[in-house]
């Protein structure tokens, strides 16, 4: 960016964190409703920011109290906005909180924002420890190479071939040591900026469509495109958004997850994207219930047949990617997480000194019996329950996730602020905006 503006630096996060946190409440914090819950919600979000600096800090100077205050602080200010996600439904008297700024200025903003962060992605080389996942599974594109029997411990569930990609760390507290030297071979550097490039797209093209996806809910199914450009833009605005600019793994089954949201009234549609995102990443799977809930009623069919299309297509990609039958099958035990909770590594929270790994268990046990809760209560649902539903199974997961969880706020940041900002919508609900199911309306063109 400095080539184009002149003596421009990128803004360190921490002088980020002040900047947008300020910004934000001058455009969101509502003055003369000092205690609305749409201020308490704004706090919530910007607390978000100190854990992330902490957790970061500690990394770099290897403190572990650090590191452990930095999660500590993210998990409680987590359960905090869980629990409000939880309670959102109850919600049923929502008043009209917009912004404090025109919608031109707003989209002037915003799209601001979002040329600058996309900018830091492709001007942003990997460094060192950006590259350590990618080199750990290298190994998924030798032809002549064994299984890596630890593969699916050491890196997590997901889809192989995503491991393969670098992660584009665009803001730094501290300078960073610099990537590997020129001095390795040519094919393996040809491959690497192969994958630099990709990460690049890919990152952009996800944060791209996070920000799309949410204005087209709010022009489409909030009647108010104000509100959508509002959470888009908050969005935009928070430190973690900055930090994570480039990271594909946080970002695109964040970006699926919500244009399954916006194509809600497609089945088949909303099914292939929740599928395309269970596949990246694994962690969606613990949406199901939830979606199988809310379509139960009119559109479950199409629905579970867009996840097993797209499912099916993400395993054909890894038969015709694989050297071998052995190989497939543990990229495939990798892809839908075929492992014991207990028998992953773990990096990050679970990981301290500190902390004792057998509490991840009773942690996942509740996380499970929340699930099921929300598969069955509320009932019927409808999109805001959907919503903020959602939001809490994919926040509930980082409580427990092994590698690195609480770091992974696009999975369920985008649907949480569009809870916030979401109107009454009660009357969307499966049964009523839904077409009838395929078979039974040919039924009755056919008058039988």
């Amino acid at each position: 960016m400095s080539d184009i503006l002149f003596q421009y630096y990128r803004v360190n996060p921490t002088t980020w964190f002040y900047l947008s946190s300020l910004l934000s409440i001058a455009l969101f914090f509502k003055f003369n409703r000092l205690w609305s819950v749409r201020n308490l919600d704004l706090i919530g979000l910007i607390l978000l920011a100190p854990g992330l600096l902490a957790v970061e800090y500690g990394g770099y100077k290897a403190s572990a109290a650090v590191q452990q205050m930095g999660f500590l602080w993210i998990f409680t200010v987590s359960a905090a906005l869980l629990v409000r996600m939880l309670f959102d439904s109850l919600m049923v008297r929502r008043p009209l909180l917009e912004p404090n700024l025109s919608v031109g200025g707003l989209t002037f903003l915003g799209v601001s924002l979002l040329v600058f962060l996309l900018a830091n992605v492709i001007t942003t080389r990997p460094q060192r420890d950006d590259l350590a996942g990618a080199a750990a599974a290298t190994r998924l594109e030798t032809r002549d190479a064994e299984v890596d029997a630890d593969q699916l411990t050491r890196l997590g569930p997901g889809y192989p071939l995503l491991f393969l990609l670098p992660q584009l760390s665009t803001q730094r507290i501290f300078p960073a040591d610099t990537a590997a030297d020129g001095s390795q071979e040519a094919a393996e550097t040809t491959r690497r900026l192969l994958h630099e490039t990709t990460a690049r797209v890919m990152a952009i093209l996800s944060q791209l469509a996070i920000v799309s996806g949410m204005i087209a809910i709010g022009w489409l199914h909030f009647e108010n495109v104000r509100l959508g450009i509002a959470a888009a833009v908050l969005y935009l605005l928070l430190p973690y958004t900055a930090l994570m600019t480039g990271r594909v793994d946080h970002a695109l089954p964040g970006a699926l997850v919500v244009w399954a949201i916006a194509a809600y009234r497609r089945p088949l549609v909303s099914g292939s994207l929740i599928g395309l995102a269970i596949g990246t990443i694994y962690y969606p799977v613990f949406l199901l219930p939830l979606w199988c809930s809310f379509y139960w009623e009119r559109g479950i069919r199409r629905f579970l047949l867009g996840i097993g299309a797209a499912l099916l297509l993400l395993v054909v990609a890894l038969w015709f990617t694989s050297p071998s039958t052995a190989i497939f099958v543990g990229q495939l035990r990798q892809m839908f997480g075929w492992i014991f909770p207990n028998e992953v590594s773990l990096e990050g929270f679970w990981a301290l000194p500190f902390n004792d790994a057998v509490f991840r268990l009773p942690v996942l046990a509740a996380f499970v019996a929340m699930m099921a809760t929300l598969a069955i209560w509320p009932a019927p649902k409808n999109l805001g329950t959907l919503l903020s539903c959602s939001a809490a199974v994919l926040l509930g997961s980082q409580f427990w996730k092994a590698h690195n969880g609480g770091l992974f706020m696009a999975w369920y940041m985008p649907l949480l602020l569009l809870a916030v900002f979401r109107p009454n919508l009660e009357n969307r609900v499966a049964l009523l905006v839904l077409d009838a199911e395929w078979f039974p309306k040919r039924r009755r063109q056919a008058g039988l």
